[in-house]
């Protein structure tokens, strides 16, 4: 997959079918978008998504803003999609004052060579967002792109976005989640040492620090499945700091893998989680940690 992310890469050659959006969570209404996209690349078309760096919430209000996907994340999930190109076009003053109808004239068009773009029904791009629908749909008949306006898509009566994702991840909610994900909500990182406390009481654990801006669920134990090297392994995960073997341990994601004793160590891992089982407890010693533990591995394992 391509990635283009500064102004002067954006002129490629093959005609493209884009996909605009934020794509903050790349739930079920974002994957509808890209399978549109994905659909024209049996008529020869690139499938691009385009979509901004920072996104415009942590441009406009200023602050980091926790994340369901993080940078790395999107990409990697886009490209397995089957996504060609990704362009994460870099939101400044300047860009954000573009002139709607010159984005989609000089940009999408021009530099990216769009002949299809799929859009949600409530786009907006562009100087304060004044780029809309009905530009979009004014501007297809005069520059000759096919558009697209996905409809939101709904569950029990009400939108899938990502603000309800968001929230059910908030409340540990892990099962709502992958229904409105289409998987398992994910936490991606480098395996790290860590004060090896688990290979003490028996139970070893790999760990990652996940990245200070991706949004977690609440501190505690979850079932899970973990990916490493692309293959699929029971696993059981503790999100939080370990307040049994200090009070001022980093956040970090544990996580005990069912019969598995490779060494890890340096290798990426994706932690998807399942249920949530408890939350995180301090325990008066580690023989108490370690009764839990064991506890906590057969409910997860059911």
């Amino acid at each position: 997959m391509e990635i283009i992310t500064r102004l002067d890469e954006l002129n490629i050659n093959n005609k493209t079918a884009i996909a605009m959006g934020k794509f903050d969570g790349i739930h079920l209404g974002h994957k509808k978008l890209l399978g549109k996209i994905l659909e024209q690349k049996q008529d020869g078309l690139k499938a691009c998504v385009f979509t901004f760096e920072p996104s415009p919430e942590e441009f406009f209000v200023g602050h980091t803003v926790r994340q369901l996907f993080t940078r790395n994340e999107k990409r990697r999930a886009f490209e397995k999609l089957g996504v060609d190109i990704l362009v994460e076009f870099p939101l400044t003053e300047a860009t954000a004052a573009t002139d709607p109808e010159d984005f989609v004239r000089d940009i999408l068009c021009g530099d990216l060579k769009a002949v299809y773009i799929a859009a949600g029904s409530d786009v907006s791009f562009g100087d304060k967002g004044r780029g809309d629908q009905h530009l979009l749909r004014n501007l297809s008949k005069e520059l000759g792109f096919e558009l697209d306006l996905i409809e939101k898509v709904m569950l029990d009566g009400t939108e899938v976005s990502s603000t309800r994702v968001r929230n059910e991840v908030a409340d540990g909610n892990m099962a709502e989640v992958k229904r409105l994900l289409g998987t398992e909500y994910s936490i991606s990182g480098i395996v790290e040492h860590g004060r090896h406390i688990g290979h003490t009481i028996g139970v070893p654990t790999v760990n990652i620090l996940p990245p200070n801006n991706k949004l977690l669920p609440p501190f505690g134990v979850y079932s899970s499945i973990v990916v490493i090297d692309d293959k699929e392994y029971a696993g059981m995960t503790n999100i939080g700091r370990k307040p049994t073997i200090s009070e001022k341990e980093a956040v970090g994601v544990e996580t005990y893998i069912y019969d598995f004793d490779e060494d890890v160590y340096g290798k990426g891992l994706t932690v998807r989680l399942k249920e949530f089982l408890r939350p995180e407890m301090k325990f008066d010693s580690i023989e108490d940690l370690k009764k839990q533990i064991e506890s906590d591995l057969k409910r997860a394992a059911n």
